[in-house]
């Protein structure tokens, strides 16, 4: 008799045993397969990482040489000198930019200048001793009006994480390059009563201290309730948004086609470092220095590589113990069918053909176990997924909060927040940033894994499945080929 048609009838006559053989086999498939879909989530969840999270390399000056300046001046001058920093030159940026792997750059500038005309808000807090008032209690050349000067609003890192949102009107875009529109707080639109459309008017404290009307495109709401450092501190409200012409313009004259720092995206965080490498030889590094910042990617992939090295222990861990398993089964399976071995052996059929039905055997269960895995793989995946990503992230976090956050170029940090790279290459030299840029470290959030069974996994499945089924009957195989069946017929 054909040994097929005997493991077909041998699973159809004896149902419970059968259904038994599903079952364990079912349980372990579904965890192979959970521990699949885990690590193939994991790989596709770091290469959306260098899509989605990036990295950057920031243009600033170097402070480092300019301290090491400063100090040689202390020794040859009897008065302190100053530590002064140049500001870094768009046709330099435009250089870095033109690099491989380069998508995009923002170039940040901040100033401040004091209101005219209208009240801003006072802060209890401030060392000024309250700012209330027509222009101010702030001295003339450090004004309570914070300007980031924006290519666009889109691209500050506070828009895209949604810390501020345009209320009413628009944000700033390219095209209010050389204009005098400004994005206002709501808090200050209420104490002023002022609206989109109407106009305010700006005092510079620097240079020819020029009074300049700015008419209000936008108007945006934050959720930051951290004071404004650098240039006018003063309430997060107080901060708004212009273009970066203007914010130059508001400095002075030497800052035309400058910026505070230029921040580029790479589109490939792999690539950074060469981009570093490559930028460094064409700028002067006495006076610009160039820093990179992959920390988000980088937590991402570690995160991913911890839940992928998980995924892949689990895959070990249930292949090994399902061989076990099976073989015992199938060891138990060939005692209490010594009689029936020992019939075949008897009429002649050969000892390798009984271990091909009982490999046939274990393959029709598998078969079976693999659909039931291709059903339930999904959830089990999801659950273990959402466990594991979310023991990542606390990590993640804790080691963030515990080892601090990486430094980065721009000024000092502030609610104006720096910008994100849009992913475009502005034209006709345009920069897109904000000024007080913050140096932020590797945000830590939660990675969501897909996890989705293709006809891949069911595949790859299904090879594990055959290997772990194969060793199984081989590890009991021992006991098969160790019969003899004049002995087993007189016992």
């Amino acid at each position: 008799m054909n040994f097929f048609k005997r493991a077909w009838l041998n699973l159809t006559a004896k149902k419970g045993r059968s259904i038994l053989l599903i079952l364990v086999t079912s349980a372990i498939m579904l965890f192979v397969l959970a521990g699949l879909l885990i690590r193939n989530a994991a790989d596709t969840a770091t290469t959306n990482a260098k899509k989605s999270v990036g990295a950057t390399v920031t243009l600033s000056a170097n402070r480092q040489a300019a301290f090491k300046k400063m100090r040689q001046s202390t020794t040859k001058q009897k008065s302190r000198p100053k530590l002064t920093t140049s500001p870094v030159k768009l046709s330099d940026a435009k250089k870095i930019a033109a690099l491989a792997n380069v998508s995009g750059y923002n170039a940040t500038a901040s100033t401040s200048a004091n209101a005219k005309g209208f009240d801003v808000i006072s802060t209890s807090s401030s060392s000024s001793g309250g700012m209330k008032g027509m222009g101010g209690a702030m001295s003339s050349s450090s004004g309570n009006i914070a300007i980031s000067g924006v290519t666009a609003t889109s691209s500050v890192s506070s828009f895209q994480s949604k810390t501020s949102k345009i209320t009413k009107g628009r944000g700033i875009t390219a095209s209010d390059s050389g204009t005098n529109n400004v994005v206002i707080e709501s808090e200050l639109a209420k104490q002023d009563s002022l609206s989109v459309g109407d106009t305010i008017k700006l005092k510079a404290t620097t240079g020819q201290k020029k009074t300049y009307t700015m008419k209000i495109v936008g108007i945006y709401k934050t959720s930051s309730t951290t004071t404004q450092q650098g240039p006018g501190a003063t309430d997060p409200a107080n901060s708004v948004y212009t273009a970066t012409s203007f914010a130059n313009t508001i400095k002075g004259s030497k800052y035309k086609n400058t910026a505070d720092s230029v921040t580029f995206s790479i589109s490939n965080p792999a690539k950074v470092s060469s981009v570093k490498k490559a930028g460094n030889q064409l700028i002067n590094t006495s006076k610009y220095s160039l820093s990179t910042d992959d920390s988000s990617y980088q937590t991402v992939k570690a995160s991913m590589d911890n839940v992928k090295s998980f995924a892949d222990k689990i895959v070990w861990l249930v292949a090994i113990a399902g061989t076990i398993i099976l073989a015992l089964i199938v060891i138990l399976m060939v005692r209490e069918r010594r009689y029936e071995i020992g019939v075949l052996l008897s009429l002649g059929e050969s000892r390798w053909k009984i271990v091909a039905q009982f490999f046939v055997e274990m393959v029709m269960v598998l078969v079976v176990s693999i659909v039931v895995a291709g059903f339930g793989g999904k959830f089990v995946g999801n659950q273990l997924s959402d466990q594991l990503v979310s023991q990542q992230t606390t990590t993640a976090t804790t080691t963030s909060q515990t080892g601090g956050q990486p430094g980065g170029g721009g000024m000092p940090s502030g609610n104006a927040g720096g910008s994100q790279p849009s992913g475009q290459k502005p034209s006709g030299g345009q920069m897109q940033g904000g000024p007080n840029q913050q140096a932020s470290g590797a945000t830590s959030q939660q990675t969501d894994l897909d996890v989705n069974v293709t006809v891949l996994d069911l595949v790859q499945l299904g090879g594990l499945g055959l290997g772990i089924m194969f060793l199984s009957i081989m590890l009991a195989s021992g006991g098969i080929l160790r019969l003899q069946p004049k002995k087993v017929l007189i016992d």
